[in-house]
Order: structure tokens, then sequence, then C-alpha cells
């Protein structure tokens, strides 16, 4: 019998506006688990310098770089979970990566969930009130855009969970994954 390691990381992927960040939050209520959600890694970046300026790349990938060292850092029982837009493109997939590198070095198990809406669902969502605030995407044309060039990134992992959340709130979707990741997991080929 193979031993269960002793925490989890958790990437949760899903276009902007499928209600990652709301339903991360009841997830790591349910496993005890620290978040670090995207907004956290780029707010700082976005907040002063304009998107896309080398100032911006460069402190957001200071940040983020930064959070990955000291995760790795902390108490080999600790959780985390993180969320993400990525597509299957290149340097999604390298950001992809370094999650899948922190789970192994520290000996973690890795669950990779994407989660997914319908189109308009997602462009109800992504246009709520309160969105722009925090610096999230809020036009619609650019989550088209998106959805219509890429697809979302279903990393290499542990476990695999995906989650059509069109008709699921946070509290049921987060109980819907709590419950997929207690069953157990299977070696992605």
């Amino acid at each position: 019998m193979i031993a269960e390691p002793a925490s989890l990381i958790v990437h949760i992927n899903g276009w902007p506006g499928t209600g990652k960040l709301t339903i991360a939050r009841h997830l790591a209520d349910h496993l005890g688990a620290r978040l670090a959600d995207n907004h956290t890694l780029i707010n700082p970046a976005e907040a002063l310098f304009t998107r896309g300026t080398p100032l911006y790349w460069s402190l957001r990938a200071t940040i983020r770089t930064a959070v990955l060292d000291h995760v790795r850092q902390a108490d080999a029982g600790q959780s985390f979970l993180f969320t993400d837009a990525l597509s299957d493109d290149a340097f999604d997939s390298r950001a992809f990566e370094d999650y899948m590198a922190l789970a192994s070095e520290r000996s973690a198990r890795f669950v990779a969930v994407v989660l997914d809406c319908s189109i308009e669902e997602n462009l109800k969502r992504l246009t709520r009130a309160g969105r722009s605030k925090v610096h999230k995407l809020t036009d619609p044309q650019v989550l088209i855009d998106l959805r219509g060039r890429h697809a979302l990134l279903k990393g290499k992992c542990d476990q695999l969970i995906e989650l059509d959340v069109t008709n699921l709130g946070a509290d049921e979707a987060a109980d819907a994954i709590a419950t997929r990741i207690a069953r157990g997991y299977c070696m992605f080929p």
C-alpha cells in the first residue's frame, strides 16, 4: 500500500468569471488549506504598472517566485490552494509546471481542478459588480476571444477533477471537489 502524501497542492484553473476564487475560499475551508489566488499574486503589479510592460512582468514574476519559494519552506503538513486562468499555450504550461514541481518538492499530492461553465453564464458572472475594483477581467469581448482561441489547460497531475459549474453554487462546487479529492487519486498517464 502506498502512503497518502501529508499535504495537498490544489490548482484550480478556469476562465475569468467562472467563480474560481469564491469556490476556492469554500474549498480551502473544507481542506484546511491556505489560499493564494491568482489576483493575490497579480494585483501588486496591476496596481503599480501598465499591464504588459517590463516592470509589470518583472514584479509579477518576482512576487510569484517569492510566494512559491515560501510555500516550499512551509510545514510539510500544510496544504495550499492556488487559482489561475491558464490556457493550453506554452507560457501557461510552464506556469502550471511550477505548481507540479512545488508539489513534488513538498511530497504533496497534486490535484488539478478545471472549472468550466457555459459561455452565457460565464459572461453573466464576468460582468458582476465589484470585479473591476479588484483588477479582475470584466471585458466580455476579451473573454469571448480567449475562449475562442484557447482551451483550458489540463496538465499532468496526480488527480484531475473537471467540473462544470454552470448550475452550481460555490458551496456545491467546493463540496463536489472536496468529495472527489477525498476519494483518492489515480496517477495521470
